[in-house]
């Protein structure tokens, strides 16, 4: 995650900061790892907000949505 994602999906309606006890789901904050799926990753992407992905834990349906030299792009540097 990053601070910028995390704006960006609050703005969306997606509050992933905020912690949720109730839900046992404690809020991310940037450098938390955390599956989005392929459509919200696009929408980040498209408004320069895409998280970096890690590849070898992306789902290889991803690639029937994006381009493999898109995900390359963004790829988290370990």
């Amino acid at each position: 995650m990053t601070d910028e994602f995390l704006r960006y999906s609050k703005s969306r309606g997606n509050d992933l900061i905020t912690p949720r006890p109730d839900l046992q789901f404690p809020g991310l904050e940037a450098g938390d790892r955390w599956c989005l799926c392929i459509d919200r990753w696009l929408e980040a992407e498209a408004a320069d907000a895409a998280p970096p992905v890690v590849l070898e834990a992306t789902a290889e349906e991803a690639l029937d949505r994006v381009r493999l030299e898109t995900l390359e792009a963004h790829a988290h540097d370990e």
